[in-house]
Formats: C-alpha cells, structure tokens, sequence
C-alpha cells in the first residue's frame, strides 16, 4: 500500500540471484547445497516434507518447497512424533526466512491501477464481513477515499493509473465495474448511503458513454477514447470476471436499492443474450451467478432502527452469497428504505423482487427467512 491509501500493482517475478543477475523465481527458490549448510542433520526429514526430489525440482538445480503430504501422513511413514514434526517444521521456516531476507528482493511495480484496487477493496470488506476484524474495514474505507480523491476526476470520469500524483489513461469499463461493485459492498457493511450514489453516478457515467444500445452490452473502451478499428466488448470471465458480467450485476443490485426498472432491463437484456450461447460453464461463471439474481431463492433485506448495522454484521457472517442487504440508523430517502424506520424498534424487512413480508422484530425469525 502506498502513503495514501492506493495499493501497488506487483512484485517482478526477476530478481538478481547469487551471481547478481536478474532471474525468475531466485528470491523464493533453493538449491539442495544451501539447504544442507542450513538444515545441516534435519536435511533429509526436510527433503521429505517440501519434495526436495524431482517432484520439486525446477531448474538450474533450483528447488521449489512444496508440501503435498500432510504432517499427519509423514509422521507416521517416518516414525517421529506430530509434535516433534511440528516443531521441526517451525524451527526449518524461520531459519531459511532469516536466510532469505538476505537476498535481494523483487522489484516493485509502484503504479496502482483502479480496477485491482478496487478488487483488493472488495477483497477487505469481504473479510471484514467474515472475521469482523475493523483493520480490514479501516483499509478499504482508506483505498475508497484513494480512488475518490485521485482516480475520480470532477467530469465523471475514473482514470486507469496513478503513479506519484501522475495520472496518464483514462479508464476502462473494468475501473468502473469493479468500483462501482467494491462502492456496493462498502455501503453493506457501513449503510453510508454515499458509496451507494457515488455507484449510481458512474452506472448512469457507463450509460453515457460506453454503452451500446444496439448490442445491449458496454465497450471496454469510453466514447472520449480514440476510435478503434472495431469497439471491443469484454464477455468471457476469466481469471478476473468479464467487465459486462460484473456491470450486468451492479445493474440488478442498484434496481433494487433505487427501485430503477431501466437497470433491471439492461441486466435483462445482457443475460438473454448471453445465457443461450454459453458453451463451457467456467467461461461464464459470473454470467451464471449474476443469472442466481433472478431465482426463486433470491431474497433482498432491509433493517432498519438503532442496532441496524450491528444486526447487518451479524447476518453477514452467514454466507449469504445472493442477498441483498440494506438499511438505516435514521430515517432514509433511499427508495427501498423509504418510511421503514421505526424510532424504538429494530425491523427486518425480508423481501423478494421488491415484495416484502410484514416486518419483524426477530432477529433469528428474519435469519430464517433469508435461508429457509
């Protein structure tokens, strides 16, 4: 992470090895020699463990540590105690860390670029959801304000790349969708309604200037960009999910905090044309969870009243993958949360596709709702 809350691209996979040259892999890798000099009489257990063999070799007589047994399984084939193998492996990682410090490192990719942050954001407040850890949420709250204060510029438009205070590409549709998503789960988990308008501003940003309205779907690149020989329009997931896939389902979850029938229709338009051409699942993962959306089992909820955040947070531990949550501490203009606060009570509203059922006051009654 930078001094101001953005985080760095990555590390060089090349870093200069024994005889100071650049090479790929020297930081992590090991030879066997080295390895007798610091393990010394624990070698050979040590080989058996992390495959100091051919399954580990690599090349140029480099090695890479992987254990594919567990402790329990060569404890037993080698006759020593858990513990004692425990302790061995403890005792064998700290020396060759200590050992390894002492090599030059990789180098640093220091630009940050807008759509990894943004997953690295959404990356924190899915682990603050699960371990309720605040350093989790104190860093995405910190990357969010880096992004408003250095990637948003006052037109409308997100910006690719920052590098000490220099900005030099105009974003693509991945900045926005995955912002806009990393805006969404931040407001989830702090009902500060802001992040929620900050991702209606750029989803109305994307209409005006990357949408096609012909093919239904977003071009990878702004209508402010140099024209292409052909628009390019991002469809597969992959490694990282299709920027359509990603915007199709911001589309749905800002149709129900809104109440915008348009967002639901493009969301709509974009599965149709999409679901029916779908050749092998895994090139489409995202689509396929974004399709969930429209299930029988989708359910939406608002809480609503002085603990409605804590209440959030503890719902939030459950892996609720299709439910979307809202709420408020104080009354709220948000459409969905509009005159369902109540000043002495504490309600849930479970719902499903914007119908809800009369509000409780229970907590474990409304968590049933949601799973049953």
């Amino acid at each position: 992470m930078n001094p101001i809350g953005g985080f760095y691209s990555a590390y060089d996979a090349d870093s200069l090895d024994d005889k100071n040259h650049l090479e790929e892999g020297a930081f992590y890798v090991w030879k066997k020699e080295d390895l007798k000099r610091i393990l010394k009489e624990d070698f050979d257990l040590f080989s058996i463990v992390f495959n100091i063999n051919d399954f580990g070799f690599w090349e140029e007589e480099n090695y890479v540590l992987i254990q594919n047994q567990s402790l329990e399984e060569i404890s037993k084939k080698e006759n020593i105690e858990l513990f004692q193998l425990q302790k061995k492996k403890e005792k064998w990682e700290n020396q060759l860390y200590t050992e390894r410090e002492k090599r030059s490192k990789p180098r640093l990719d220091d630009k940050s670029l807008t759509s990894w942050n943004a997953l690295m954001l959404k990356g924190f407040v899915d682990a603050y959801k699960a371990l309720k850890n605040k350093k989790y949420l104190e860093i995405a709250l910190k990357n969010a304000n880096f992004i408003l204060e250095n990637l948003w510029k006052p037109e409308g438009n997100l910006l690719h790349n920052y590098k000490n205070g220099i900005t030099t590409i105009n974003g693509y549709l991945e900045d926005y969708c995955f912002v806009i998503d990393a805006f969404i789960s931040l407001y989830e988990v702090t009902f500060d309604e802001k992040w929620l308008h900050y991702s209606k501003q750029m989803t109305d940003y994307c209409f005006d200037n990357f949408y096609d309205e012909k093919k239904h779907f977003f071009s990878f690149t702004s209508n402010l960009d140099e024209a292409l020989i052909t628009k390019h329009y991002e469809l597969e997931d992959n490694v990282i999910s299709a920027s359509n896939s990603v915007m199709a389902g911001n589309l749905f979850k800002l149709h129900i905090y809104f109440e915008n029938s348009y967002y639901e229709e493009i969301a709509q338009k974009m599965l149709s044309q999409v679901l029916p051409n779908i050749d092998y699942p895994s090139a489409f993962a995202n689509w396929l969870n974004v399709f969930l959306n429209f299930s029988e089992e989708n359910r939406e909820l608002a809480i609503c009243g002085k603990n409605a955040l804590e209440n959030s947070l503890l719902i939030q531990e459950n892996y609720l993958p299709n439910i979307i949550i809202a709420g408020s501490t104080k009354p709220s203009e948000l459409v969905f949360l509009k005159g369902r606060f109540h000043l002495n009570k504490d309600l849930f509203y479970v719902c499903q596709n914007k119908t809800c059922e009369l509000p409780t006051t229970n907590f474990k009654e409304a968590l049933n709702d949601l799973t049953s």
